[in-house]
């Protein structure tokens, strides 16, 4: 194969640069949110680079086989130093950053006394744009580095090309994502390269990511650089109520129910003026009905079985609520500083008075799961990742069940300016980025994951409220209802073995200890529901999404 030219090659996605559809608003005006610049102590600014010049790629490897591509940051500005290079898979547009750092007082930046070539592209018969030299910087005492040099010569890069950080502005950090390696992803022992993040992150831990890569012959070895920190634990960068409600109305994200839902979302108003109900674990009480706001809610506490809510009891008034109420839906929003304040994550709850059943496919039939799946009062969430230097959306996670995950901006679908398009699956509401078919589970059998767009949608920007922002202070009140901190649902269980031994019994006989071995293998929130809980009781609410 030997090396080839960039010239020869097919375009691939990394060579066009992605760009929000619409253009930055201008944010209200504030402290320091959205300056381009954030203080982390001890005279140490950093800006986010992400005008970034090419040094060296591979056309093949990594994700998709595409190969990855390694640069520098461009045009920094007066004063700044570069602190490590980007790299990231071709199978993707160019989107990303990197930090650059101002040393105020002559102390927290240093040159590196050396350096130490990791890898070499030279002997390798690969795919390639010329050959590329990966180098680890040599710090001085005391100090640390926090990125790579990248190189197409031969030759050590300067002692002045780089900068390491003093060791009490640093943080531990961990492999994040694969970007690309000569062998498979999970060769612990082939050369990998993988973006970094800190590896303590919530609303209390202060590293930051620094946008670098780092490259290691083996995945054991302990990470050769670290992550910065805001030592000044400084949230002055965070943005003030004026711009978060700008920010929402940006970046609103639209929601597209399959059209055959039947249980939509509503606002947990909605539903305690309409008959849900607040049962007590003590045979003499009585049910009693819930304030629009929740105010007869026991508050605090611990989910200790003594509250759970549930629907009303008459049948009809029960159904109706079940299906909940598009019109008066609204979400709530949490407001949190990430990754040492640099980043905001508003965290958009949406509330469903009820979760419908699922739905098996084995080979190609489908199989409805009879009750299972289905439960009462279910909260879903969907979170926005925004620079704090300069107000624009980088990543958005999505719930799905009990995990979820990330999308890059790059990767997701706008309408109506930088709104993201986002799909809410069929009866169990789990949330994705492309409508189709999602299957959770393993080969042709799974629960179906069903999404489409129709005219069941949601803008989220057309009815929020802001529940909580703890670093606001007291200018947000939080409602009653979040500080429930019981069941929003009673507890539930199903007897999966008599709803499956129905449905082995439509299946021919091929498929029926397939489907058996499934059902045995099913996530355990499946067979019954220990009545869900409201937000402020999901790990995200302090911690980072998984």
């Amino acid at each position: 194969m030997g090396n080839r030219s960039s010239a020869t090659r097919k375009a691939l996605p990394i060579d066009t640069a992605f760009k929000l559809p619409s253009p930055l608003p201008s944010w209200p005006q504030g402290e320091g949110f959205g300056n381009g610049i954030i203080e982390l102590g001890s005279g140490l600014q950093v800006c986010q680079i992400s005008s970034l010049n090419k040094i060296w790629a591979t056309n093949e490897g990594g994700p998709d086989n595409l190969g990855a591509t390694f640069f520098e940051p461009a045009q920094l500005p007066q004063g700044f130093s570069m602190l490590g290079s980007y790299s990231q898979p071709n199978n993707s547009k160019l989107h990303g950053w990197v930090l650059a750092g101002k040393d105020e007082t002559g102390e927290v930046l240093k040159n590196p006394i050396d350096y130490t070539l990791v890898w070499s592209s030279n002997s390798l018969k690969i795919k390639q744009d010329g050959v590329g030299y990966i180098w680890l910087p040599t710090p001085p005492d005391g100090y640390k580095a926090l990125g790579h040099v990248v190189t197409s010569a031969a030759e050590k890069p300067s002692l002045e090309k780089v900068r390491c950080v003093r060791s009490d502005l640093t943080d531990e950090c961990q492999i994040d994502k694969w970007i690309w390696g000569q062998g498979e992803e999970s060769d612990p022992n082939g050369f990998n390269v993988s973006s970094l993040r800190p590896s303590n992150r919530g609303t209390q831990a202060m590293g930051v990511s620094v946008g670098t890569f780092v490259a290691q012959n083996t995945t054991t070895a302990p990470i050769s650089l670290a992550c910065l920190k805001n030592i000044e634990s400084n949230l002055s960068c965070m943005p003030n109520l004026d711009q978060v409600q700008a920010l929402f109305q940006a970046y609103s994200p639209w929601i597209y129910f399959h059209p055959d839902e039947e249980y939509l979302p509503s606002s947990v108003s909605w539903y305690f003026t309409n008959g849900a109900l607040l049962y007590k674990n003590d045979k003499d009480s009585k049910p009693v009905s819930i304030e629009s706001t929740g105010s007869n809610l026991p508050q605090g506490g611990s989910n200790d079985g003594a509250y759970w809510l549930d629907l009303p009891v008459e049948e009809a008034a029960k159904e109706r609520v079940k299906k909940g109420d598009l019109q008066d839906c609204q979400v709530y929003l949490h407001i949190k500083p990430m990754l040492g304040a640099t980043f905001t994550d508003i965290v958009i709850w949406v509330f469903y008075p009820f979760n419908g059943p699922a739905r098996a496919k084995v080979d190609l039939i489908n199989v409805p799961l009879g009750k299972t799946g289905q439960h009462i009062g279910d909260w879903e969430h969907i979170t926005l990742r925004i620079s704090n230097f300069s107000g624009e959306l980088w990543s958005i996670y999505m719930s799905a069940h009990s995990s979820g995950k990330w999308y890059d901006a790059s990767e997701l679908e706008f309408q109506n300016g930088n709104k993201a398009v986002t799909y809410s699956s069929l009866s169990g509401h789990a949330m994705y980025a492309k409508a189709g078919l999602v299957l959770q589970g393993g080969g042709s059998i799974g629960i179906r994951n069903d999404t489409s767009k129709s005219e069941k949608l949601l803008d989220t920007g057309a009815r929020f409220s802001v529940v909580s922002a703890g670093y606001a202070g007291t200018a947000v009140v939080e409602p009653p209802w979040l500080n429930y901190l019981r069941k929003w649902g009673p507890n539930i269980t199903y007897d999966i073995a008599e709803d499956a031994e129905k449905m082995e019994n439509l299946l021919p006989g091929s498929l029926k200890s397939a489907f058996d071995k499934f059902v045995k293998g099913l996530p355990r929130e499946i067979f019954g529901e220990e009545g869900p809980t409201g937000p402020k009781l999901k790990r995200n609410w302090t911690g980072d999404e998984v």
